[in-house]
């Protein structure tokens, strides 16, 4: 009988190579994993690839995962947080201190966010190039703050765990 992932539920917002890879990741250690995407089409790929389901989580998630452009992480944040998606947070995006400073700005709930950069990638992008195992072996850095809640560190540093990846703690 398999272990119950410390992390159940995924909900990954943004479908492109970083979204799908983390989805393939997800769904083959048993985590149930929700995708949306702007762009329906893009998010039903990625489910027919096996990264998820395109249907809408039932009820709040353990974690939602932002792999949208870093330009748009801040809003999306608000975005879920205002309709209470998941217990907490986390981004794929390549910059920190920007998003952290919108994040303020915007009046989001600090607590439930850690920011998030895998150091890993494709010279292809879109679902199609996903790849389940395109974040074992390699560095992810997660970006906590004073005000994030243990909690939230601690689910993503799970998710971090069950996709082969090494957690660093930096400052944004």
């Amino acid at each position: 009988m398999t272990a119950t992932p410390p992390v159940a539920s995924v909900l990954i917002v943004g479908t492109g190579l970083m979204g799908a890879s983390l989805g393939l990741a997800l769904r083959a250690q048993g985590v149930a994993t929700y995708l949306t995407d702007r762009d329906p089409t893009l998010a039903r790929t990625a489910a027919e690839l096996g990264a998820g389901t395109d249907q809408p989580p039932t009820g709040p998630v353990d974690l939602a995962v932002i792999a949208v452009p870093p330009t748009a992480v801040a809003a999306v944040l608000a975005d879920l947080q205002g309709k209470q998606l998941a217990a907490a947070y986390t981004d794929l995006a390549s910059t920190k201190a920007h998003i952290h400073a919108e994040v303020a700005r915007l009046g989001t709930d600090p607590s439930s966010f850690v920011g998030g950069h895998p150091m890993a990638g494709r010279e292809r992008s879109g679902p199609g190039s996903a790849r389940g195992d395109l974040f074992e072996g390699r560095p992810w850095v997660l970006t906590p703050t004073a005000h994030t809640a243990p909690a939230a560190l601690a689910a993503v540093q799970s998710v971090v765990a069950l996709t082969g990846a090494t957690p660093y703690l930096m400052s944004p």
